[in-house]
């Protein structure tokens, strides 16, 4: 059985479209303009993903990137769930594992289309409590 077109992969079950990959991609050149560095993009473990780890001096920065193109849902920065805040918090607690102690910080990238003008970025986003 052919697979639907646009899909490229499967993670766990859910279809990971190049759309998705394109967002990730363009939240990942717009950080690196802002003076940001990429430690490493989706990052797995059991239990959470994160899109994309990255230093912004001496901060690790742990971003979750966003696509909603339809806003009746509640827009990109509604898919954010306590539940997904979890899993990013466990998979940063495990990224940070055995690593020197640093200051570090949960960030959103959120994007209502694939252009540049079309991005917003929020630092700081949520915490780990």
């Amino acid at each position: 059985m052919a697979q639907p077109a646009g899909i490229r992969a499967q993670r766990r079950g859910r279809a990971v479209t190049g759309t998705g990959k394109a967002a990730e991609d363009l939240a990942a050149r717009y950080l690196q303009r802002q003076g940001l560095r990429i430690l490493a993009r989706n990052y797995r473990c059991r239990g959470g993903e994160i899109d994309l780890v990255c230093d912004e001096r001496g901060c690790t920065v742990f971003v979750e990137v966003r696509l909603r193109r339809d806003g009746r849902f509640g827009g990109a920065a509604a898919s954010i769930t306590a539940a997904k805040r979890r899993k990013l918090i466990l998979a940063a607690g495990h990224y940070l594992a055995g690593q020197a102690e640093r200051p570090c910080r949960f960030d959103t990238v959120l994007l209502d289309g694939l252009g540049e003008g079309r991005i917003e970025w929020i630092r700081h986003a949520f915490d780990a409590v």
